[in-house]
């Protein structure tokens, strides 16, 4: 391990969210999830000697959880680098009060900003498709207000919301709410340049190249599976009030060397 002298003096990294931060669909052979904040931090421990990093995010959870159950977690931290990525699970829900999701995560960002040296906020990916189209006017009043809150505190943005590659359908698991491991891959390049390190792919916002789209029937199969496997579980999970993390602790739950649980 080496330090390079041009690289960020940034010595540690907290990650706070929902399963976008958590890493689904980046999944390891052991059955875990791996993503872009594992994948950022690999990176930034091969540069600094005694690197250390936490993951607080739990899939499933909205931003009032997010609030209660992380945010004073990850500022008694005082790591050098927080990510705060939260919000979008409320906008999908079919009822959202987004003055509500706003003032929350204003409140989250108001009590993180103080306690490291850089907050990192970022405008979420979308996948393209109707469900996108149904949502977009709350993502977009959502990564507004992101923008906002940025200027304010000092934070810096990394807008995935803008970059054409990530809206590729074949950068989404089969759940259409998960990037896959490429996908996760082209955040963490994202997140590490916005925080001025040396670019290691300066195409990761550009579009894969183009392939044969799949026949009538391989998508209909495709939607079929879909439907079976993610829709109607997921929408059960709405109707009795559960979610998908229920119950479930954090990754790395502790400020510890990277190494540690590599």
């Amino acid at each position: 391990m080496h330090t390079n002298p041009t690289s960020p003096p940034y010595s540690s990294l907290v990650a706070v969210g929902d399963s976008f931060t958590e890493g689904m669909s980046d999944l390891l052979p052991d059955g875990s999830y791996r993503g872009w904040a594992d994948l950022l931090a690999a990176r930034m421990a091969a540069r600094t000697p005694g690197f250390r990093y936490a993951n607080l995010a739990v899939r499933g959870k909205l931003i009032r959880q997010i609030v209660d159950e992380q945010v004073d977690v990850a500022a008694a931290m005082n790591a050098d680098v927080i990510t705060l990525v939260g919000g979008l699970n409320d906008t999908l829900r079919p009822k959202c009060d987004m003055g509500r999701v706003k003032s929350l995560l204003t409140e989250a960002v108001e009590r993180l900003a103080p306690s490291c040296k850089q907050l990192v906020l970022m405008r979420s990916p979308g996948r393209q498709g109707p469900v996108l189209e149904r949502f977009r006017p709350r993502m977009e009043e959502l990564f507004t207000c992101v923008e906002d809150l940025a200027a304010r505190h000092g934070a810096v943005v990394v807008d995935l919301y803008g970059a054409p590659s990530l809206g590729d359908p074949r950068l989404w698991d089969v759940d259409r709410l998960h990037l896959t491991a490429e996908g996760h891959r082209r955040v963490a390049e994202a997140v590490w340049q916005t925080l001025g390190y040396e670019p290691e792919d300066t195409e990761w916002h550009v579009p894969m190249p183009a392939t044969v789209p799949p026949n009538w029937v391989t998508r209909r199969a495709a939607d079929a599976r879909f439907a079976r496997e993610h829709l109607l579980p997921w929408i059960g999970r709405r109707l009795t009030g559960r979610s998908s993390g229920d119950g479930r602790p954090p990754k790395r739950p502790e400020l510890l060397p990277y190494e540690a649980q590599a």
